[in-house]
């Protein structure tokens, strides 16, 4: 029988010198990233690392997706760029950096935006697919599509100095859907230029992303499936969030309702911050109303795996999904104090409250993240 891996060329023999001497990856291993491909969505500030360390490390082939053009204000995080390269397309950008790293790698570059009309194809066409974007509908899409393909999808995220990174596959594990059933409005994310983020948080969770593919493509080592990792640059802080199948997703679960992968409402980055206005209290006056005789009730409406990863304590944990049909076992002779990660959610939380007769119910401004930075450094926030 043939041999189905390609051979290694002379030059690439000294160029992977450090991968060969590898009992878990050798030449067989080096071979076999060769013989392989990946997908890269987004070639922004996890794009880069991802696409800059599959390349040197020699996986044969990578598709590169992004309808962007480099701006001055990407260079701060976007390592795959130069001042020299304002102005232009960024896949075309980076297939001359990758190159010029890695002849021996095929890049192909796509300069359209990831769509229902193209993804499944684009997916299909990749061992493993690799998930830089910075929005709910992308990841959304990608996810699905990578469902439906059988592909391994892995997942980063960034947000101010905060970052997550896992592994989804299913059936050997959970889908992006399981962890997070349904995008959030557009009106209670707003984009990534108004949150921020530190330029070499993009790097640390890329470079895990990297990591983690070629974990998959090798075959060896424990991959992030089934773990959430949570990244806190500001305190130099890793957690890990245990992660489960849900039997009831829509995408992977035991009866799916998902049989395309279609575009679905979303917003740029995670959870971002930034009421819009309404009913709220600051982290200082939350302080002083817990230290009072009348103690509000402390109501979070994250998800339930940020709730166990880190909480207030005596919060009641109700997720926003569910705070319509529960606002019942609310209290309406007790002031409650709504909180989610950075204040979006509690938002709309408070909305919905008010909406039912809940007159005295409150967000905390800008959510968890204000109250560790102001009140509690020792507060976990997933």
């Amino acid at each position: 029988m043939p041999d189905p891996l390609p051979p290694l060329e002379p030059a690439e023999y000294r160029r992977y010198g450090r991968h060969l001497t590898l009992p878990e990856v050798g030449e067989e291993g080096q071979r076999r990233l060769k013989g392989s491909s990946a997908l890269v969505i987004g070639a922004g500030g996890l794009g880069s690392p991802v696409a800059l360390y599959l390349a040197a490390a020699g996986v044969g082939r990578i598709t590169l997706c992004d309808f962007d053009v480099v701006d001055l204000s990407n260079l701060q995080r976007q390592v795959l760029f130069g001042t020299s390269d304002v102005g232009r397309e960024k896949v075309a950008a980076a297939t001359d950096r990758l190159r010029d790293l890695n002849p021996h790698v095929a890049i192909e570059p796509v300069s359209a935006r990831v769509s229902s009309q193209n993804v499944r194809a684009l997916v299909r066409g990749a061992d493993v697919v690799l998930d830089g974007s910075d929005n709910f509908t992308t990841r959304y899409l990608v996810s699905d599509a990578c469902v439906l393909e059988g592909r391994p999808y892995v997942y980063g995220s960034i947000f101010r100095f905060d970052g997550q990174a896992s592994v989804f596959y299913p059936p050997e594990g959970p889908c992006y859907r399981c962890l997070f059933p349904e995008p959030p409005p557009d009106a209670l994310v707003p984009n990534c230029a108004q949150a921020g983020v530190l330029g070499v948080l993009p790097g640390l969770v890329g470079c895990i992303q990297a990591s983690e593919a070629l974990k998959i493509l090798l075959g060896v080592g424990r991959t992030l499936l089934g773990r959430l990792l949570l990244i806190d640059a500001l305190d130099g802080a890793f957690r890990e969030v245990l992660l489960r199948r849900d039997p009831k997703c829509p995408a992977c679960g035991d009866a799916p309702t998902i049989s395309d992968a279609l575009e679905t409402v979303g917003a740029a980055c995670i959870d971002s911050g930034g009421d819009r206005g309404g009913p709220s209290i600051d982290a200082a006056e939350l302080a002083q109303r817990l230290a009072s005789e009348s103690r509000p009730l402390l109501l979070d409406v994250r998800e339930a795996w940020e709730f166990h990863a880190g909480a207030l304590p005596g919060a009641l944990h109700i997720a926003l999904g569910d705070v319509s049909l529960r606002a019942a076992e609310l209290p309406k002779d007790r002031d409650v104090v709504v909180y989610c990660r950075v204040g979006p959610r509690g938002e709309r939380a408070v909305e919905m409250l008010r909406a039912t007769g809940l007159d005295r119910t409150w967000n905390l401004r800008d959510g968890l993240i204000a109250w560790r930075d102001a009140e509690d450094p020792e507060q976990i926030v997933a």
